[in-house]
């Protein structure tokens, strides 16, 4: 039986119709700047965002990393939800590339008065407050969205304290559609974006940093010095474009998956999961007895493959590779194993 994979949305493999745009890409050098379809999807994701101009990226964690370096110097601070991805997991870096501290504000979303009552101005006995960075949605949160009305508070208070906002938007297409609010309107304030289109969007590779002119021309230099210097890049920059015109609207399909998973699995024995969490395509699941490794470790013996987002939490993240037949299938598996411990 084929294995139901719900570790992340990053293993999703490029649709039929995905292969025979890359295949056929117009393709030249980036790191020259003539790559025609790296320049269209960087003009495009520009004019979903708002922004001025963007810059493709091979990940996620260079798109964030590179963002946070260019807006601050070593010795700075950050301030961060809790467990936001920046912090968690990108293996150190704000600490060993851009040497900068971070700030851990309370939730995993927040409030303009927390950002207030955090904000470090300068003084030669600490460091200094630069950024203030949201996730949306949060990935350790379940996938919750920020509230618009929320993320115009944060960056109106960002802007009155002089701090940068910069958005890790890896799936602000799913917050988009969950909210029903366009992606530019959940970038407006930010002085940097960063997205991806190689989770939910489906895209094999490849994410993008959005903001000024003058911005992205920093990060520019920045994604030289980290190695992010792609040449006939065209190729999953083509991947990328389908991405945006065929995958976004599907995404409501994952997140009608997610809420089924989570409404087979209410009322299962030693299990909670709280509806109310379920915003977009991640499912937490909250286990009353044995670990969330050994849930994991036995439903990959049943072809159910999850993640472990802490020592009693099993994560589950549907995509489009997963279908409905699937997830009620795995959610009947992890009922029954959680039953039997």
């Amino acid at each position: 039986m084929t294995p139901v994979d719900l570790r992340s949305d990053t293993v999703t493999r490029p649709t039929g119709a995905m292969r025979a745009v890359m295949a056929t890409a117009e393709v030249g050098d980036d790191v020259y700047g003539e790559d025609p379809n790296v320049r269209t999807l960087e003009e495009r994701v520009a004019d979903l965002l708002g922004t001025e101009a963007a810059l493709f990226v091979p990940s996620g964690t260079m798109a964030n990393q590179i963002a946070l370096r260019a807006h601050t110097k070593p010795g700075d601070e950050i301030l961060i939800s809790r467990d936001a991805h920046c912090w968690r997991h990108e293996s150190g870096a704000l600490a060993a590339i851009a040497g900068v501290q971070t700030q851990m504000l309370p939730g995993h979303t927040f409030t303009a008065a927390e950002v207030r009552a955090a904000f470090r101005p300068e003084d030669p006995y600490q460091s200094p407050s630069r950024v203030v960075t949201v996730e949306n949605t949060h990935n350790m949160g379940g996938g919750i969205c920020w509230e618009p009305a929320a993320l115009t508070e944060v960056t109106a208070v960002a802007k009155q304290l002089g701090l940068l906002a910069h958005l890790d938007g890896a799936r602000l297409w799913n917050a988009a559609v969950a909210t029903q609010t366009s992606e530019k309107e959940l970038a407006r304030g930010f002085d940097s974006v960063a997205v991806c289109l190689s989770k939910g969007l489906g895209a094999p590779v490849g994410s993008l940093v959005a903001g000024s002119r003058d911005f992205i021309r920093r990060c520019h230099r920045f994604r030289k010095m980290h190695g992010g210097g792609m040449r006939q890049a065209g190729i999953l920059a083509a991947a990328g474009i389908h991405a945006l015109d065929h995958h976004r609207a599907r995404l409501a399909d994952d997140h009608a998956n997610a809420r089924a998973l989570g409404e087979a699995l209410v009322g299962a024995w030693a299990i909670t999961v709280d509806l109310a969490r379920i915003h977009t395509n991640i499912v937490m699941i909250d286990l009353e007895r044995g670990t969330a490794a050994a849930v994991v470790a036995k439903a990959r013996d049943e072809g159910i493959l999850l993640g472990v987002a802490c020592a009693q939490r099993v994560r589950a993240v549907t995509h489009l590779d997963v279908d409905r037949e699937g997830v009620l299938r795995a959610a009947k598996v992890i009922a029954g194993i959680a039953a039997a411990m």
